[in-house]
């Protein structure tokens, strides 16, 4: 039965990667009509949101090797599957950004080496922030991603509301951060474009695993001493 997790994990990511990324190398730029950094920032959150509703019931919809880490840290989720979710998620989107590789190389003049959503710090930061910055942002943006995940997914909190909440988050991430980093808080969704870019792409990409993954663990710890009770797993249906 656990396999259907990982199967909705992978397909979720799969979205994300494919939909918040694609906007960014498809759609943003696209003259007169770009959709700009607030389109990106709703492609993302909007993925989020639309799979939370499809298969949270199945997965709990984490997504992001982040998230899984963070609500393990948090007491709300089993520290045996962290392991099966994370090569799921990183796997989704592997294949998310193949796909996208495969559309967006149709247009005349594309060049995977101008970053195809790639994460990065310094000269490759869309802001040439520092690696320091670029590391203190991403661990921050996490760990609130967490905290509101962990609030919104609480057994008191207003039923049926937490996609939104959750969803919204991730567009205030990006709103904030998509100068400093070009937004990962998400190891999975950093993957699979850098593979595709490799150089300097993959050279980075520690900081995308290493900082979301402390800010994950941070925010789930803190919301866990704020308000431990009631803890409720977020893993989707009950397996055999």
């Amino acid at each position: 039965m656990d396999i259907k997790k990982y199967a909705a994990e992978a397909i979720g990511t799969f979205w994300l990667t494919f939909a918040g990324c694609g906007s960014a190398v498809i759609a943003a730029g696209f003259p007169q009509v770009g959709i700009g950094l607030v389109g990106v920032s709703l492609a993302f959150g909007l993925s989020v949101v639309t799979m939370a509703y499809a298969i949270g019931h199945i997965s709990g919809c984490h997504l992001n090797p982040a998230v899984t880490v963070g609500l393990a840290a948090g007491g709300r989720f089993p520290t045996g599957q962290i392991l099966p979710y994370v090569i799921a998620q990183v796997a989704g989107a592997i294949v998310a950004a193949g796909l996208l590789y495969v559309i967006a190389s149709g247009a005349p003049g594309f060049d995977v080496s101008k970053g195809f959503a790639s994460n990065g710090y310094d000269a490759h930061s869309p802001g040439q922030y520092s690696m320091i910055v670029c590391f203190l942002t991403e661990v921050v943006m996490t760990m609130m991603f967490l905290f509101i995940i962990m609030g919104a997914t609480h057994g008191r909190a207003p039923a049926g509301f937490a996609p939104l909440a959750i969803g919204l988050a991730l567009v205030m991430i990006h709103l904030v951060s998509i100068p400093v980093t070009n937004t990962s808080v998400n190891p999975a969704r950093s993957t699979g474009p850098a593979l595709f870019v490799g150089g300097w792409a993959t050279a980075q990409l520690w900081l995308f695993w290493v900082a979301p993954l402390i800010g994950g663990a941070l925010g789930g710890v803190i919301y866990r001493w704020l308000s431990e009770e009631p803890t409720g797993v977020v893993a989707g249906a009950k397996t055999a």
